[in-house]
């Protein structure tokens, strides 16, 4: 798995050491030559693990699919981002994990409360 590109669905094949990478950081990243850059393609699909060519200078719109499963590999990036969330059940039902029992909660007063309308008149 990419960890530059979440939703990968190719692999490429660099053109310079033969080798099958998900995008050019994870080149970069692993090996020490720069990346050798031409015109044709080869990618590996993820999802039936076939191999096709693609030519750089004729990349159209119906080229975006995989020739043999019509996978959608041209999909837009999404980048890992840091979030803070609570991992458990669902809160809706159990939300002892949200709760904190160092705040009290709000005394709900009734209209049978004398305590604080005991010295008003009216």
């Amino acid at each position: 798995m990419c960890k530059h590109i979440l939703n990968a669905q190719v692999s490429i094949r660099s053109p310079c050491c033969k080798k099958w990478f998900d995008c050019s950081e994870c080149h970069a990243e692993q090996e020490s030559h720069p990346l050798l850059q031409k015109l044709e393609m080869v990618f590996a699909c993820k999802k039936c693990k076939k191999c096709f060519r693609k030519d750089a200078q004729e990349f159209e719109e119906s080229d975006e699919y995989c020739p043999h499963c019509d996978n959608h590999f041209v999909i837009d990036a999404k980048t890992p981002k840091a979030a803070i969330t609570v991992e458990g059940e669902d809160v809706r039902v159990d939300n002892r994990m949200i709760r904190d029992d160092r705040i009290k909660g709000i005394q709900y007063k009734t209209i049978f409360d004398p305590d604080n309308d005991a010295d008003k008149l009216g």
